[in-house]
This record gives structure tokens, sequence and C-alpha cells, in this order.
């Protein structure tokens, strides 16, 4: 009868050590991923501001067609 015990604890303590590691795992991953993000968000407010000019002339044509052919409508 102990040793029935005892496997189930066994089983119980190692179902707890691989949760844990998973949960440490994850954890290191989050963080990553975070770092990541960031870098991405650089990336685009750094394009943004260099096309800052271009990008704002093309939202103005844009604007400008859908203003002159919505008058057609």
């Amino acid at each position: 009868m102990k040793s029935i015990i005892t496997k189930g604890k066994n089983k119980v303590e190692s179902i707890k050590t691989k949760f844990q590691k998973i949960l440490i795992r994850d954890k290191y991953v989050s963080g990553i991923t975070v770092i990541e993000l960031v870098l991405i968000l650089v990336i685009v407010i750094a394009l943004l501001l260099i096309f800052k000019s271009q990008l704002i002339n093309l939202i103005n044509t844009i604007f400008d067609k859908i203003t002159s052919q919505s008058s057609g409508i």
C-alpha cells in the first residue's frame, strides 16, 4: 500500500515540476516578445518620421480624390 502512495506522490511532484518548468519558460519567452515589439515600434516610428512629408502628401492626395469623386455620386 505504501508503494502505491509513494508512486502517486512522485507522479504529482513530477507533474508539479513539469508545470513549473513550463511557467518559467513562458516568462522568458514573453520577455523576448516585449523587446521585439518595442524594437518594431521604434523602427515604425523612425520610418514615419523619415517619410513624414511624403506620407502627408499621399494622404492629402487620397482625400482630395475621395472628396472630388464623392460629389459625383
